[in-house]
């Protein structure tokens, strides 16, 4: 049996594929060419990351298609309900990206409220000849401990955003239209944990109480945050994004950030993906990360073993 992984596998997924008995392609197919493929090659199961879709008519036109597998959490690229409409298992590995996520969500916290986005843009320019200027230029910086963190979105990435807040001495609130409340367990280095309850709040007050915002929600119509949120929240908030582009109106953001309404933001996916905005590329207030948020080494071994995993479970139950 094959399986064509057209957006790529870590090795530990190939070799637990090759195990089970498949083969294993990682040829890159293009967009356009992949229901051909499919067929020439008497394809299984396709695994795809977040660049290849798989939509209708790809289901329609690959009779050989069992599975159709993501790698990582949110399945917007692919047809999933028409998917299983018509017999075909979609799989996805929502646990196994989490803590690389809420890890850049951090990265970007900690870039914005020490102006590492401007002063790694500026240093190569000016450090030799306006050191003191720069110098003076990023020394407000703020510390995150004993800071609010709202977070809207409390599932697993959202959870281990929180994790990460405590272990910083944060206070976290949250939002989520499906979770009503949560126990997040916090482990340390030793072996000893903390569980802290969670009760949702309604998304209004983590607008209005936050002194950071981090969206951890799947791609829907219409905005999360718009023009109508930015004015509910503080002066000087911070805004991160790291799920999915679309939800936060750039334009709103745009204009937030050159009020002073928003002090920075942190954006690792982008409305019009793979050519984000030139006014968000270029903005001294913007961190910027190329929807990298599950490319760790750590993520992807997990994903392409747990992808593996459920593709010989399946395909063995279906045979047996």
């Amino acid at each position: 049996m094959k399986v064509l992984a057209n957006d790529g596998i870590s090795k530990s997924g190939i070799k637990g594929l090759e195990k089970g008995g498949f083969e294993v392609i990682t040829t890159k197919v293009a967009q356009e060419q992949v229901a051909n493929y499919i067929n020439q090659h008497k394809i299984d199961v396709i695994i795809v990351r977040s660049a290849t879709k798989v939509r209708q008519d790809i289901i329609d036109n690959c009779p050989s298609l069992k599975i159709i597998g993501r790698g990582g959490v949110g399945m917007d690229n692919i047809d999933v309900d028409y998917a299983r409409s018509k017999g075909l298992h979609v799989i996805n590995t929502p646990a196994s990206s989490s803590e690389s996520v809420a890890e850049l969500v951090f990265a970007h916290l900690f870039t914005g409220v020490r102006f590492l986005q401007d002063a790694n843009r500026n240093m190569p320019l000016e450090g030799d000849t306006n050191f003191e200027g720069l110098k003076k230029a990023y020394a407000n910086g703020i510390e995150l401990r004993g800071k609010t963190l709202g977070i809207i979105g409390f599932g697993r990435i959202g959870q281990a955003v929180a994790k990460m807040a405590l272990g910083l001495g944060m206070r976290v609130i949250a939002a989520d239209k499906f979770v009503h409340n949560a126990e997040v367990k916090v482990e340390f280095y030793n072996g000893q944990f903390i569980n802290v309850e969670f009760l949702m709040e309604p998304i209004e007050d983590v607008f209005k109480h936050s002194d950071f915002i981090t969206l951890h929600v799947p791609a829907q119509d219409g905005y999360v945050i718009g023009e109508p949120e930015f004015k509910l929240m503080k002066d000087g908030v911070g805004i991160i994004n790291c799920a999915r582009g679309g939800v936060i109106d750039e334009v709103a953001l745009v204009a937030a950030l050159d009020s002073d309404k928003v002090s920075f933001a942190g954006l690792d996916v982008f409305e019009n993906e793979p050519t984000p905005e030139i006014q968000i590329l270029m903005h001294p207030k913007i961190s910027l990360t190329p929807h990298i948020g599950a490319a760790t080494l750590e993520a992807q071994d997990r994903i392409g073993t747990e992808l593996a995993e459920q593709v010989i479970s399946l395909l063995k139950a279906e045979n047996a």
